[in-house]
């Protein structure tokens, strides 16, 4: 794909005649908002949204060994998961900096699906593909399938009046079959921190089924709604809470990665694990009132020294407050250590808090 070029899903004239605002993300033409971000935010927080994911990159690996194979390229260990269940990972570069988060699915013995970031379904393909031994077989099906993610506390009982008699498969859990001739995949999956599931259809068909969850009682949200979501609950956006200068350690999320597995970068993890890390993504938010914080702001100890900038940051509609991420060397990162974030010139008090900001009641 040329850097130029802006892709359109199978939903995109959806989305419009839905009255969706339209913007560039990640070489592709997606909704930012159809009402407004802090009306879809309480739609999922509240009832049950939906999102068009179809621009994520949907790969198929197959082969004996498959599994033992992930386990050299990808961090977790995809030798401990069932048929029928989802593991979050990542595949990283020889320095353990991650390249991308992903999640994969096992279908069956030797049966992998594969989710991966809309902006680097060609460079996951590519790195997979130069790794790849004989006897596995890998495919790249993103143009052929639609997604769209419906979240929410009433997710369960949307998927219950379009497929009556059918049960979601459980947390993490993935199920497939066949309606009206064509292959269907939910996996009980998403990006919100709500309960819900992500839907796989043909693209030819996707369209036809997002208005179906929509007559069910979905609410069309855009990419504001799924990006405050998101960072309510602090899961990570690669490209800026994660990215290939940092490990998933010092990110945080080591819990994710098998360290007793020989993947590449794994010596990186281990030596940090072994010798400590020097700085940590956390959590911050204001002391009191200011402008939303936003990616690239700087980070200020109270005597005005630079310490970073934020690799995330909005106004959580759920709790009227400015929340932000950012990388902090480690004697700053301290839960209840105070820092300046600058705005434009001006700096706004804030404080390291644990993860995540919003939690369910």
């Amino acid at each position: 794909m040329s850097a130029d070029k802006i892709q359109q899903t199978p939903l995109a004239d959806l989305h419009v005649e839905l009255g969706a605002k339209m913007i560039p993300f990640a070489g592709w033409n997606m909704p930012v908002q159809y009402t407004s971000i802090m009306d879809e935010h309480a739609a999922v927080r509240q009832a049950v949204g939906i999102f068009d994911i179809s621009h994520m990159g949907q790969f198929f690996l197959s082969g004996a060994g498959a599994e033992e194979w992930l386990n050299t390229i990808l961090a977790n260990d995809a030798k401990k998961l069932a048929i029928g269940e989802a593991q979050y990972t990542f595949m990283l570069n020889e320095q353990g900096g991650v390249i991308d988060d992903l999640i994969i699915y096992r279908f069956g013995d030797d049966q992998i699906f594969l989710v991966v970031n809309a902006s680097m379904i060609d460079v996951d393909f590519a790195w997979l593909n130069k790794h790849l031994v004989d006897g596995l077989t890998l495919t790249n099906e993103s143009d052929a399938w639609a997604a769209m993610a419906v979240q929410g506390p009433d997710a369960v009982a949307c998927y219950a009046k379009l497929f009556p008699g059918r049960t979601l498969p459980k947390r993490n859990g993935i199920d497939t079959w066949e309606e009206n001739g064509e292959k269907c995949i939910v996996c009980r999956t998403g990006y919100t921190g709500e309960d819900g599931f992500e839907f796989f259809s043909s693209a030819e068909s996707g369209s036809t089924w997002f208005k179906k969850f929509v007559d069910a009682g979905a609410k069309p949200c855009g990419l504001g709604a799924r990006d405050t979501l998101r960072l309510e609950v602090c899961y990570p956006l690669n490209g800026s809470d994660l990215s290939p200068e940092r490990t998933p350690l010092q990110a945080g999320l080591g819990f994710f990665c098998a360290l007793d597995t020989d993947f590449i970068g794994v010596d990186v993890l281990r030596k940090q694990k072994e010798e400590g890390l020097i700085e940590r993504l956390v959590a911050i938010k204001y002391t009191g009132k200011g402008p939303p914080p936003r990616a690239h702001y700087g980070v200020f100890t109270k005597d005005g020294e630079q310490l970073s900038e934020l690799s995330s940051g909005a106004m959580s509609p759920s709790l009227k407050e400015g929340v932000a991420m950012t990388y902090l060397p480690v004697d700053s990162a301290k839960i209840g250590t105070l820092v300046d974030i600058d705005v434009r010139g001006r700096r706004y008090e804030a404080k390291v808090v644990k993860k995540p900001f919003y939690k369910k009641d």
